[in-house]
């Protein structure tokens, strides 16, 4: 992903209180065939420890627009944590 892409999400929580998250990457995993992508909040430091999100996300391939669904199983996390632990590890993915 290039530095002047960066793709902006806004979600809502229980309370109906929303937050600005960017994206940190997205990638489709074979295993799965799914399409996920990893956010942090908005405007957070490289440097900085934040929570990272994740969610399985359907494109409508008729608009940009897609929809987040929440990661079901076990064995989907572990995937998703091993990809991100590859992409936080490797300076060449970042």
């Amino acid at each position: 992903m290039n530095n002047q892409d960066i793709n902006y999400v806004s979600l809502t929580d229980e309370n109906g209180n929303e937050t600005l998250y960017q994206e940190l990457f997205n990638f489709h995993s074979d295993d799965f065939d799914k399409s996920y992508l990893l956010l942090v909040p908005a405007g957070s430091e490289p440097e900085e420890q934040v929570d990272v999100v994740a969610f399985s996300f359907d494109p409508n391939e008729d608009t940009d627009d897609y929809t987040l669904n929440d990661i079901q199983t076990d064995e989907e996390w572990d995937m998703v944590e091993g990809v991100l632990d590859t992409f936080l590890n490797d300076e060449n993915l970042q």
